[in-house]
Order: C-alpha cells, then structure tokens, then sequence
C-alpha cells in the first residue's frame, strides 16, 4: 500500500529536496506541497493525504494551528512535525495540537521515509529516546491553567490498573516490546492495553497518550 505525503513548508528547496528523496521510495507517493499552514490545510481537504510533513513556522498560518485544524477535520490524516532543533520550544505544542511526532529537518533519506512510514502506521514519536527526553523538557507547559488537569484525572478514571500502568510506561518511552518485558506479558496483551486506553481516552495515537499521561500529572519529569 502507497503512502500519500503532503509536505508544508515555506521553503522552496525544502519542499522539493524531500520530494525527491521521499518519491525514490517505492512505498511512498508525493503527492501535494504547501507553501504555509492555511495551504496546507486546504490541501489536506483537497488530496487526503495519509501523512503530512509539517513545518512549523510559516506565514499566514503556523504549523501549530495548521496541525490543530487538519486533526480537527479529518481523522485519517497524520502529521509529522519538521523541526531544525530536536528541543524546539514549539514542538510540545504541535504534540498537543495532534500531531503524531516530530523529524529534524537534517534527517538522512532514510530516516525521514521511515518516519513517514512509522506515523503512517499509527505509530508515535520516532524514538523511545525522543519521547522521554521531549516529554520531560516541555511537560513543565502543562502547568497551564488550559489544561484543566482535574478533568484529565477525572477521564483516566476509566481505565483499569492495568491500562494506568501501560500508560505511564508509554509515557516514560517504552515500546511495546520494553512494555511486555516490563510486565512479563506478550507484546500482543500490550498491544491490546493500548488500544483500549486510546480509544477510553479519545486519543489517536501514542504520542497522545504520553502527553496526556504528563497533564494528568500521572508522570512527573525527572
């Protein structure tokens, strides 16, 4: 099955250099580009891409508000969120405006194609690594009074102990394979947790979940 790559962003070289680095994959169609956020979202409507490499900062409309209305509007499409700095201040917030991760604009041919191939599936972040470390630096932002964190406590109150404790492990950065070792159970019984806390939570992804795992205060950085 082809991928379908959307890719936003409001410089010319970038654009067309991950198009071709992404259309030497047989798996993976380019099939639109996008000059700034509001582009991007009538693009999205018009070409239902299956994934859509954002940009951040861009004219007209940001990569943040561009991400919050492309999840909005259509469940289908994931975004992966480009970024020049892996500890942007912004990317936090694209975690929690939906998107699926996040990919340094440096990244070598093959891990973009694989990044694209990991949100495609339904996956989070890029790495375990990448998760806990993000996470942890930018989970102080939650102290927002947005956040409405009793609310958040109040909805994982619907997941059994076990499901709490798959989270919390999701949000500390642990795969499915780290998870099951953890709890000395098959990687399909995790596979199953996560899934149940996703949809008991209203949540699209593991990624998410971890963000939402650290609002609820359920983990704590450090």
């Amino acid at each position: 099955m082809t991928i379908r790559v959307l890719i936003a962003d409001d410089q010319m070289m970038v654009r067309e250099g991950f198009s071709v680095l992404l259309g030497a994959m047989p798996d993976i169609e380019v099939v639109g580009e996008a000059v700034n956020g509001r582009d991007a979202v009538d693009r999205v409507r018009e070409l239902a891409p299956d994934v859509v490499l954002m940009d951040i900062r861009m004219p007209e409309m940001n990569g943040i508000e561009a991400t919050r209305e492309i999840v909005a509007a259509d469940g289908a499409a994931k975004v992966l969120v480009l970024t020049t700095f892996d500890l942007d201040e912004y990317v936090y917030q694209a975690l929690r405006a939906g998107a699926s991760g996040f990919l340094l604009k440096d990244a070598s041919a093959r891990q973009l194609a694989d990044g694209v191939r990991v949100v495609a599936a339904g996956e989070a972040l890029l790495a375990p690594s990448v998760t806990r470390r993000l996470i942890t630096e930018f989970s102080k932002l939650s102290e927002s009074p947005r956040l409405m964190p009793t609310a958040q406590q109040a909805a994982y109150g619907d997941l059994t102990e076990r499901e709490t404790e798959v989270l919390v492990l999701i949000a500390q950065g642990l795969s499915n394979v780290e998870i099951a070792e953890r709890l000395v159970v098959a990687e399909s019984t995790i596979k199953t947790h996560v899934s149940r806390v996703l949809v008991k939570l209203g949540l699209r992804d593991r990624t998410q979940a971890a963000v939402f795992a650290y609002e609820a205060r359920l983990v704590r950085p450090g």
